[in-house]
């Protein structure tokens, strides 16, 4: 079916096929040359490495700050071993698809970080939530050691992991890039999002980090996602979705923002805009730009 049946079409005319088939870029939307019911690769190239033992393949979405800023964080708090390189991935572009990308990451989503002084390495670490986990313990920081205050900072990772998709791949998808506005889909996924930003404002009014009183990966996972939606940086969403009035979640997100290694963290591997860092490869390429 063409797109513009698809957009004449009213949504009761549409019912499901015995057998889904899949036509490329038929869905009209901006990310539909890019999507794809297959995995593996579509090109043979290698992923470049750098002089540091840490690599990083990403881009400056909430997915790949969660772990720049973890990086960055971990300098700043004197972790001189957690330098890294981080090469952009051009999701546009087609660049998840290569060989090498997916012999980081066979799911083809950024990041994906190659660890080089790992013996027998290198060790491939995929999935945003366990990058920083990984990183947690290889550096024993942003993780609690005392048995329940981990338990609430794991629980609260996973939170994130499983709570994201609706903000991202729903909420965001059909209220910002959809090539229809459907009101059932957009108010399902903005009625599940108010209700996540609800669980945080309450977690957060009795407590000043997501999981306690100390900064943790919790933090780093949660915070390009809620707190970039509570700063009004999400689809455009801000008066939609009345952010400001989970007001506990934009004093932490505020909070965070203001912190040296956040600011440096969310312009690593940015292209949108002359702000970021295409590359980050020292603490040099930060000069001048936070």
């Amino acid at each position: 079916m063409t797109k513009a049946k698809t957009n004449a079409q009213t949504l009761s005319d549409y019912t499901p096929p015995k057998v889904w088939t899949w036509e490329q870029g038929g869905d009209g939307n901006r990310f539909a040359n890019i999507n794809r019911p297959i995995s593996g690769a579509t090109h043979e190239k290698d992923l470049p490495v750098g002089k540091h033992p840490l690599q990083l393949y990403s881009l400056g979405t909430p997915n790949g700050v969660k772990v720049t800023v973890m990086l960055e964080e971990l300098l700043e708090a004197g972790h001189t071993g957690a330098d890294y390189d981080a090469w952009l991935i051009n999701i546009m572009d087609g660049d998840q698809f290569s060989s090498g990308f997916v012999g980081a990451n066979p799911n083809s989503k950024i990041p994906a970080l190659m660890d080089h002084s790992v013996e027998g390495g290198p060790q491939r670490v995929f999935e945003s939530g366990s990058i920083l986990f990984y990183l947690a313990e290889k550096f024993g920081a942003f993780l609690p050691t005392e048995p329940s205050a981990r338990a609430e900072t794991m629980s609260w990772l996973m939170w994130q992991m499983g709570s994201a998709p609706y903000l991202g791949g729903g909420f965001g998808h059909f209220y910002a890039y959809a090539p229809m506005k459907i009101e059932y889909a957009i108010n399902r996924f903005a009625m599940e999002v108010k209700r996540e930003m609800d669980v945080l404002d309450k977690r957060l009014a009795d407590n000043e980090f997501i999981a306690g009183k100390d900064l943790t990966i919790a933090d780093f996972a949660i915070y390009p996602w809620y707190g970039g939606l509570a700063r009004g940086l999400l689809y455009d969403s801000k008066e939609f979705l009345d952010v400001e009035s989970y007001t506990h979640v934009l004093r932490w997100a505020k909070q965070l923002a203001a912190r040296p290694a956040v600011k440096r963290g969310q312009l690593v591997n940015r292209t949108w805009d002359d702000k970021g860092i295409k590359e980050r490869h020292s603490a040099d390429d930060f000069a001048g730009r936070n």
